[in-house]
């Protein structure tokens, strides 16, 4: 099974050849935005996005995003440290 994480973008490029930045849970992270970009990636920042493998898949609105976030907090599934126990 694959898992999309919720982001909000932070950071773009000049054009949709060049990576974006993702929050997600506080951590930032390098993403590919060319599957949800359809004007410029300026017009991008703010928004979330489902991320999976380095690619922003989809935009989601926030109260998505947010109840999405919650979901995999609860299954301890995103926002620990990666050397917690689980």
């Amino acid at each position: 099974m694959c898992i999309g994480i919720p982001g909000k973008i932070v950071e773009v490029g000049e054009d949709i050849q060049q990576m974006a930045w993702v929050e997600v849970c506080g951590v930032r992270r390098e993403i590919n935005i060319a599957l949800v970009c359809e004007d410029t990636p300026a017009q991008l920042l703010g928004q979330w996005v489902l991320v999976h493998v380095g690619f922003a898949m989809s935009l989601l609105d926030e109260a998505e995003a947010q109840e999405t976030l919650a979901a995999l907090r609860h299954m301890r599934a995103v926002g620990m440290p990666t050397d917690a126990p689980a």
